[in-house]
Order: structure tokens, then C-alpha cells, then sequence
């Protein structure tokens, strides 16, 4: 049997304590913590852009996406590569931690892991409109081109991208948090 919860401003409290340690060890962890969602997000470029991903390296906390795009006329033999941030898209995960360790419920570790995980193919998600808004709109013409992107698919990428990077990190580590905390937000709210 749980223990009632503490009331509503302790648990903010505690969550706000939480969170530069959270962030902390998210930050410094990051390389570790989000190889799965690189891994994850290489094999969605491999498979559904083969025609435009040569490799994909990890430069710590940044996935870096070789092409087959060349730069222009001017640059013979060249190569484009394009940088993406993976804590830009996984910034949920140490907020997730916080409310966790906050809340104290029995199993929390594996509350913690399991969600964690779940959010990995978010991350991904991220990462892949944020390389494929790279190449196909901020690029310029003359790598955008070599694409061969229509523009209505242009617009869905923004769509992607926008999505990825402004709900989907917020949003997800929320309702998995809500989703695997039922009882203790039930308690919380009896004790009013």
C-alpha cells in the first residue's frame, strides 16, 4: 500500500528541487542515455531516406548524418553533413525524472526506466524531421534540389519538425507521468 501523498505544494516543492539534479545528470548522461533514440533514428533515415543518408555518426549528444548530397558546383568532391541535437528533443526526460522521484511511489525505479524508454521513439521523431528540415527547406536551393521533395512534402516535414520540437517534448513525459501515476494523483486529489 502507497503512502497518502504529501500534499500538492510539498510535491511541487520536491519537484522543483529535483530538477537541477534531473537536469544535471541528463545533461551529462546524454551520449549514454540517448544512443537507443540515435540508434532508433538512424535506422528510420537508413530505411526511409537511403537514397539520402550515407552514415550516421555520434559526436556525443549530437547525431551526425553524413549524405550523398554534394554542396554546390563550387565544392568538388564535397559532402553535406547536418548536426542534430539530440537534447533539443529529449529536454521531457530529466522534467519526467524530477516528477517521478518527486511522487515516491513504490516501484519508482522502474517507473522511471520504463518511461524513460517510452519516450525514446519521440526523441527519434525529432531528430529525423529536425534532418530532414535540414536538407530539404533551410539548406538552401541548391541542396534542397538534390532532395527531391515535392512541396507539399515540405510542408508536411515542417509540420513533423514543429511537432517534434515544440509538443512532443513536453507533451509525451507528461501523460506518460499522468498515465503511470493514476493512484498517486487520486490521493492527491482526496487530500484536498
Amino acid at each position: 500500500m502507497a503512502a497518502a501523498p504529501r500534499g500538492l505544494p510539498r510535491f511541487v516543492l520536491l519537484a522543483l528541487a529535483w530538477l537541477p539534479i534531473t537536469f544535471a545528470a541528463w545533461y551529462f548522461a546524454a551520449p549514454i542515455l540517448l544512443y537507443p533514440a540515435q540508434l532508433l533514428a538512424e535506422g528510420v533515415l537508413r530505411l526511409g531516406f537511403a537514397d539520402l543518408v550515407r552514415a550516421v555518426n555520434a559526436d556525443g549528444a549530437n547525431a551526425v548524418v553524413l549524405t550523398t548530397l554534394r554542396p554546390g558546383q563550387a565544392t568538388a568532391g564535397g559532402q553535406v553533413s547536418v548536426d542534430v541535437n539530440l537534447l533539443l528533443y529529449s529536454f521531457g526526460m530529466p522534467m519526467f525524472a524530477a516528477l517521478v522521484l518527486a511522487a515516491r511511489e513504490p516501484g519508482w525505479p522502474r517507473v522511471l526506466l520504463l518511461g524513460l524508454a517510452a519516450m525514446l521513439p519521440f526523441v527519434a521523431w525529432g531528430v529525423v524531421a529536425d534532418f530532414l528540415r535540414n536538407v530539404a527547406i533551410t539548406a538552401g536551393p541548391a541542396i534542397a534540389s538534390q532532395t527531391g521533395f515535392t512541396p507539399a512534402q515540405r510542408e508536411l516535414i515542417a509540420f513533423a519538425y514543429q511537432f517534434g520540437t515544440l509538443i512532443l517534448p513536453t507533451v509525451v513525459p507528461a501523460a506518460i507521468w499522468v498515465l503511470a501515476h493514476r493512484p498517486f494523483l487520486e490521493r492527491l486529489r482526496d487530500t484536498r
